[in-house]
């Protein structure tokens, strides 16, 4: 069993900066496919940010393409958000999910996903 905890969220000002980091142990890999994903109050879980276990594939949501910047250390075992430039609308609680892997791929969507953190807030005031 795969266990994931999630670290660095905060209140930071429009404009400022956060980096979210996803630890994970437990499992029988040094490397899972990891995604980041966001709930704001009374929307669904989106994905903000995909990886695949080598790293060579990612996926950006098109509204935090050019901001967020996701990048793993495999030695760690660790993911990482590395957000810039926030914005009101980017709080949410930030989820990483992992999931066995396969194909080298970025996964997005939740129903993929076997393992989750239980989420980390983030708040962006204006």
């Amino acid at each position: 069993q795969v266990q994931l905890v999630e670290s660095g969220g905060g209140l930071v000002q429009a404009g400022g900066s956060l980096r979210l980091s996803c630890a994970a142990s437990g499992g029988t890999s040094s490397s899972y496919p990891t995604g980041w994903f966001r709930q704001a109050p009374g929307k669904e879980r989106d994905v903000a940010a995909a990886i695949s276990w080598s790293g060579s594939n990612i996926y950006y949501a098109d509204s935090v393409k050019g901001r967020f910047t996701i990048s793993r250390d495999n030695a760690k075992n660790t993911v990482y958000l590395q957000m810039n430039s926030l914005k009101p609308e980017d709080t949410a609680v930030y989820y990483c999910a992992a999931t066995t892997p396969r194909r080298d791929r970025a996964i997005i969507r939740t129903d993929e996903y076997d393992y989750w953190g239980q989420g980390t807030q983030v708040t962006v005031s204006s």
